[in-house]
C-alpha cells in the first residue's frame, strides 16, 4: 500500500477529525461527510498524478460580506466573514517549474510554466492567469516559488456570491506558502498577492475585501484607508446567538458577462473623487461632496454621483454596524442591514444589470424576502451584485418557510444556511 493509499484509507475511516473540526464543526455526520470528501480528493489526485507522492491538503473558505457593499475599492470600511463552504486541494511538489492543477467539474487541466511569469494577454480572465500572477507577485516580494501538482474540489459554487475566485486565489497562495516558504507569508500579505493576480493578470478590477476575508478567517471589520496596511479587527459575533440564521439565496444569475458592470462601479466612484481633486472617495470630504453635486452632475453624470452618495453613507454605516454588534444590539444592526440594502438598490444600482433588464433574480428575491421577513428579519444584495445572490438574516422560527419559499422560485438547494468559519487559508494535513 502506497503512502497516499494509506492516507485515503485513514481519511475515509474518519481519521484527522481533530483537524477537520477546526473547519467544519463537531457534528459527527458533517465530519464523516468531510472525511469522505477529503478521501475522494486524494483518490482523484492519485488517479491523475500517481500514488507515490507526498501529498498535503489545503483549504480556503468562501466569504460573506456583512456590510460595506462596494466600499473597499475606494479605501473604505467593510464587515466580512469567512464561511463554512470552502475549496480544498490535494497538492504535491514536483521537480519542474510547472503548475498542473485540475479542478473538479472542469474539463481541462491548467498547466502553467512558471519559469516565465510575464503577463499573457491570451490568458486574461482564465485560472491560468491567476496561477501565473500569484507566482509573479510572490517572486517579486522575494519569496520562493516552485512547481506543484494539485487536484481541487469546491463547495464555493461559481457565481454564488461567496467569492469562489478569491477562495481559489487564497488556496493557491496557501499552497505555495507552505510547500515553498514554510508558511512565512502572513494572511494580509497573502490577500494582497491574490488581489494583485486578479487585478493585473486576470484583468478584473476589484478591492481587497474578498481575499482578506478568505485569507484571515472569522468575522472581521476591515478598514482599507491605507490599503497597503489595512486595519483588521475581529468581531465576536454569531447570528445564531441572537436566534437568527445567516442565509444566502443563489438566484442563479451568471457573472460571466458582467465584468463591465463591475468595472463601472469603481470607475464611476473614482471619477467623482478625481473631479474633487482626489484619487478615491475615502479621501474626499462628504460635506464638500454635497456642496459640489451640481458641478459633479455635469462632469461625471448622475449615476456616478448616486454611487458616491452610497459610498459615503455605507462607509459610515459599517462603523455603526460594528459598534452595534459589539454592544449586542442586534436590532440596530438589522436596521442598518436594511438601510444598506436600500442604498445598494437605489444609489449604487447593482441589483441588476441595466444591459439585461429582463433578468432581475436578485430584485425578485429581495421582494419575496420582504414579504416573509417584514418586521422580523433583514435582507440585502450580497457581494458584487448585478446577478447571483442576496443575503438575509432569518429568525429560526421562519427559517423553514423562508428556505422553502426561496427554493420554490430559484430551485432546490439555492438557499444556503451558513456558519462562520474561524480559520482562513490553511494547510489542513
Amino acid at each position: 500500500m502506497t503512502q497516499l493509499e494509506r492516507q485515503i484509507d485513514f481519511l475515509a475511516n474518519g481519521g484527522g477529525n481533530s483537524r477537520l473540526q477546526l473547519l467544519y464543526g463537531n457534528d459527527s455526520a458533517e465530519l464523516a461527510k468531510e472525511s469522505r470528501r477529503y478521501a475522494d480528493i486524494a483518490a482523484q489526485f492519485a488517479g491523475l498524478f500517481g500514488g507515490e507522492r507526498e501529498v498535503h491538503f489545503f483549504s480556503a473558505p468562501g466569504r460573506t460580506e456583512i456590510g460595506g457593499n462596494h466600499t473597499d475599492h475606494q479605501h473604505g470600511r467593510v464587515l466580512a466573514a469567512a464561511v463554512n463552504l470552502d475549496i480544498v486541494a490535494a497538492a504535491s511538489k514536483n521537480e519542474e517549474m510547472v503548475i498542473r492543477l485540475k479542478s473538479a467539474g472542469f474539463p481541462s487541466m491548467d498547466e502553467v510554466d512558471i519559469s516565465r511569469l510575464n503577463i499573457r494577454e491570451e490568458e486574461k480572465e482564465t485560472s491560468a492567469s491567476l496561477l501565473r500572477g500569484i507566482c509573479a507577485r510572490i517572486s517579486e516580494l522575494g519569496y520562493r516559488v516552485g512547481g506543484f501538482d494539485a487536484y481541487t474540489a469546491s463547495q464555493v459554487l461559481k457565481g454564488s456570491g461567496l467569492s469562489s475566485s478569491a477562495a481559489f486565489e487564497i488556496l493557491v497562495v496557501t499552497i505555495i506558502n507552505h510547500l515553498y516558504n514554510d508558511g512565512k507569508i502572513d494572511p494580509v500579505q497573502a490577500a494582497k498577492i491574490a488581489q494583485y493576480a486578479e487585478n493585473v493578470y486576470f484583468g478584473k478590477p476589484s478591492g481587497l475585501m474578498d481575499q482578506t476575508a478568505s485569507s484571515v478567517g472569522g468575522f472581521v471589520a476591515i478598514d482599507f484607508e491605507r490599503p497597503e496596511a489595512p486595519k483588521l479587527e475581529k468581531v465576536n459575533f454569531n447570528p445564531a446567538d441572537a436566534g437568527y440564521a445567516l442565509c444566502i439565496v443563489d438566484t442563479g444569475g451568471n457573472h460571466a458577462d458582467l465584468t463591465c458592470d463591475y468595472a463601472e462601479v469603481p470607475l464611476e466612484m473614482t471619477a467623482v473623487a478625481r473631479a474633487m481633486g482626489h484619487e478615491v472617495l475615502r479621501e474626499c470630504d462628504p460635506s464638500a461632496f454635497q456642496a459640489q453635486i451640481p458641478q459633479l452632475r455635469a462632469k461625471v453624470g448622475d449615476r456616478a454621483v448616486l454611487r458616491a452618495i452610497h459610498f459615503f453613507a455605507e462607509n459610515e454605516r459599517v462603523q455603526e454596524q460594528t459598534t452595534a454588534l459589539r454592544a449586542g444590539d442586534f436590532e440596530a444592526f438589522k436596521q442598518m442591514c436594511l438601510l444598506s440594502g436600500q442604498s445598494s438598490y437605489m444609489y449604487l444600482q447593482n441589483v441588476y444589470s441595466s444591459r439585461a433588464p429582463k433578468e432581475q433574480g436578485i430584485s425578485l428575491a429581495l421582494a419575496l424576502s420582504q414579504k416573509i421577513l417584514q418586521g422580523r428579519g433583514a435582507w440585502r444584495v450580497h457581494g458584487g451584485g448585478f446577478a447571483g445572490t442576496m443575503q438575509a438574516f432569518v429568525p429560526y422560527d421562519l427559517l423553514a418557510e423562508y428556505c422553502s419559499s426561496m427554493e420554490a422560485v430559484f430551485g432546490a438547494g439555492h438557499c444556503y444556511v451558513l456558519s462562520i468559519r474561524q480559520a482562513g487559508g490553511i494547510q489542513v494535513f
